[in-house]
């Protein structure tokens, strides 16, 4: 079996070869994703945050062609154009990981896009949007949010055939309940006649945001913390959770996203789970001389889990596999201000789209 299809040795590429663990590059830029699956990556995702910055980055090439896109349809509104930008970055990036996923028979090698945040509470226009970005290439995973109303989209787009990645996650509690909401849609998709086999379901449980999260409550509550604590809550959580997905048999696999701190990949490594990884941070890595050995099943120090569960209420929320029921996924804090973050990103890069087309004329060229 294929593990990997890298031609540079690296950390991370060793890594992949040697264990269980696979990275993806946490962007679509063709640059950056070419570096990655040199190195070993196996997917990339995608969200209107990265899609600004790729637009900046690559602002050679998006730039005309946002021109060329509405020059070619002139009735087209900036939502529509900023929407064909994404779909178009999306399977340029998807094509770079095509020999991935042809290698890997399907189970790897794929590019994930984002439904339209807007419509965090929609199940069903995140469900048709998803059913649509899966015709957009073999390869395409799409992205839901973690709420009541993103798991009902992910059972039923999964029951259409959507492969799902699961975002906006942070807790044990909503890892669980997007595992289940696959479980359902795959078992729908099964009873009629589907084939699940090339199926690659993930939960992206943003364990660095979860740290945030901590760190923001310590200083809006004046919380005394051992200052080592909340660097380890998102990596508390995750393992905690990838014991129980082990015990239960899901076949979805955790990801782990955002990154702030080495630990998030050295402790993370030798499980079955994914690393989405910024490129600056992948370059970081291969460049530490850090030998990536297995240390998933190493717990977090019980002391700064007491510590947490003690001080901050939320990490409980975040950390007990009961600590939130689906309807209280949304107002959990740091899932509002990643949502809010991410419908801001959206109306943000409608605005790039409409500078482009239409030129502040205030402004010097």
């Amino acid at each position: 079996m294929i593990t990997t299809i890298a031609t540079v040795d690296s950390p991370l590429s060793r890594m992949v070869d040697a264990t269980p663990t696979d990275f993806w590059n946490d962007s679509c830029a063709v640059s950056e994703l070419e570096y990655a699956v040199e190195r070993g990556g196996t997917g990339a995702t995608s969200n209107p945050v990265i899609v600004t910055e790729v637009m900046k980055k690559e602002k050679d090439h998006w730039f005309p062609r946002v021109k060329e896109l509405a020059a070619a349809n002139p009735t087209w509104s900036e939502v529509e154009l900023t929407w064909a930008l994404i779909e178009e970055m999306g399977q340029r990036g998807a094509a770079i990981l095509q020999p991935v996923f042809d290698a890997h028979d399907g189970t790897k090698g794929r590019l994930s896009l984002q439904t339209n945040p807007s419509n965090y509470r929609t199940p069903a226009a995140m469900a048709d949007q998803a059913v649509h970005f899966s015709t957009l290439a073999p390869n395409i995973q799409v992205k839901f949010p973690c709420t009541a109303a993103g798991l009902q989209a992910v059972e039923d787009a999964t029951a259409r055939g959507v492969v799902a990645n699961i975002t906006v996650v942070f807790t044990v509690a909503q890892c669980l309940a997007a595992a289940e909401a696959v479980e359902r849609g795959l078992a729908r998709f099964e009873a009629a006649g589907g084939d699940t086999s090339r199926f690659s379901p993930v939960c992206s449980l943003m364990i660095g945001r979860l740290d945030d999260w901590m760190k923001v409550l310590v200083e809006k509550d004046s919380i005394a913390l051992d200052p080592d604590a909340a660097n380890w809550a998102g990596l508390a959580a995750f393992k905690r959770a990838y014991g129980i997905y082990k015990e239960r048999g899901y076949r979805t696999r955790l990801l782990a996203a955002a990154y702030r701190h080495r630990l998030h990949w050295t402790e993370l490594v030798g499980g079955d789970v994914v690393l989405t990884m910024p490129y600056a941070w992948q370059v970081r890595f291969n460049a530490s001389g850090i030998d990536p050995v297995s240390r998933i099943d190493v717990p977090v120090e019980q002391r700064l889990i007491d510590d947490l569960l003690a001080r901050v209420p939320d990490f409980r929320r975040a950390y007990e596999p009961d600590g939130l029921s689906p309807e209280e996924f949304a107002g959990y804090g740091a899932t509002a201000r990643t949502l809010r973050g991410f419908v801001a990103s959206y109306h943000d890069l409608q605005g790039v789209v409409r500078d482009i087309m239409m030129p502040n004329p205030d402004l010097k060229s």
